[in-house]
């Protein structure tokens, strides 16, 4: 049987998670879809506007939150999930996790790769987050939960944009930017969204079947996104129109790794290996395309938090310059280590 993709739909209380869910849910896409919810707090869905018209097996979980405390649940549900289609007792395409608005993606994503009987039945497509500009500042300033789901994302979809200035949006955007640059961001009008932004976006991959755009770092028209703000920043892109400065220092930031040197594949391993048993839990996603010494083709390599893979991707066309471009998304890491560190891994 072939595996059921997986989506995380995750954002802080109030984004829309529930309206994009429901949206997608009644889209006549022919697919069948079993949501997996939390009933927690003031997110509690109604279930029956979910279930009204659609024919989606909806699996509630009452005791809460998806997240590293019950994860033994998630893992459960998903098992059960698995083995009820497997003897076709449910017929479902793929699977949604919808967090509570609170919770930290990165042990609802591990559960993918920890669990071996649940990583030969599904595979993690991505990480949907949606953030709500009107709220966004507020919750992105005072709340880590909320950072740490910009920095998980695979698509960031900003809701309520209609409800605030165009200069809060660009600023809301550059922000994200560079929390998270390997994160498309999309604005999104009352969950209005394309089913092929939302579904089979690969962007996920810790196994094999990789078919990743080497080019997912490229760069913008402008080169800023490489430069990694700190408290002590005064880049002209801080200062947007109307002299909204950003007075924040984000604690979940991202940076870039580049070289043109092929990487020495034992060095690299014995760093990451080592820089994974230091700062893994700060680590939120990381991921590269990288030119290593030994094969003519490209490495494709990725992580969260302590776990990580990589596997050989398309070869080097010939008139193609070999380069390497890893990008590390993570709360206050320590970018001169990172960075001194990859560089006394090439060759």
């Amino acid at each position: 049987m072939s595996l059921i993709p997986a989506t995380i739909l995750t954002g802080f209380l109030g984004s829309g998670k529930t309206t994009l869910l429901k949206r997608v849910l009644q889209e006549a896409h022919g697919q069948k879809i079993a949501v997996i919810e939390n009933e927690f707090g003031e997110e509690n869905i109604d279930s029956d506007i979910l279930v009204s018209d659609t024919q989606e097996q909806i699996i509630q979980m009452s005791n809460g939150c998806i997240c590293c405390t019950i994860r033994e649940d998630l893992r459960a549900t998903l098992r059960d999930l698995a083995e009820k289609k497997r003897k076709g007792e449910l017929d479902f395409d793929r699977v949604v996790i919808e967090t509570t608005g609170v919770a930290d993606p990165g042990p609802v994503a591990q559960t993918f790769f920890m669990d071996d009987e649940i990583a030969e039945s599904y595979l993690l497509d991505s990480i949907l987050t949606l953030v709500d500009a009107k709220h966004a500042a507020t919750q992105l300033n005072e709340r880590q939960e909320a950072r740490r789901q910009v920095g998980f994302a695979d698509q960031i979809f900003i809701s309520k944009t209609d409800l605030v200035a165009k200069d809060e949006v660009d600023a809301l955007m550059h922000r994200l930017k560079h929390m998270n640059p390997r994160a498309p961001q999309k604005a999104v009008h009352f969950g209005e969204v394309a089913l092929s932004e939302v579904f089979d976006l690969r962007g996920f991959n810790l196994n094999a079947k990789l078919d990743i755009d080497p080019d997912f770092l490229k760069d913008e028209s402008h080169d800023h996104h490489d430069h990694v703000h700190g408290e002590h920043c005064d880049h002209p892109s801080h200062d947007h129109e109307g002299g909204h400065h950003h007075h924040h220092d984000d604690d979940v930031k991202s940076f870039v790794f580049k070289s043109d040197r092929a990487f020495d594949p034992a060095k690299l391993e014995d760093f990451l290996g080592a820089i994974v048993n230091i700062y893994g839990p700060r680590m939120l996603r990381y991921k590269g395309v990288l030119y290593m010494k030994g094969t003519d083709r490209k490495v494709i390599f990725q992580g969260v938090h302590q776990l990580m893979g990589s596997d050989l991707g398309p070869s080097w066309a010939p008139e193609e310059a070999r380069s390497s471009k890893m990008v590390f998304i993570g709360i206050d890491l320590p970018k001169d280590i990172f960075l001194q560190g990859m560089e006394q891994c090439l060759v």
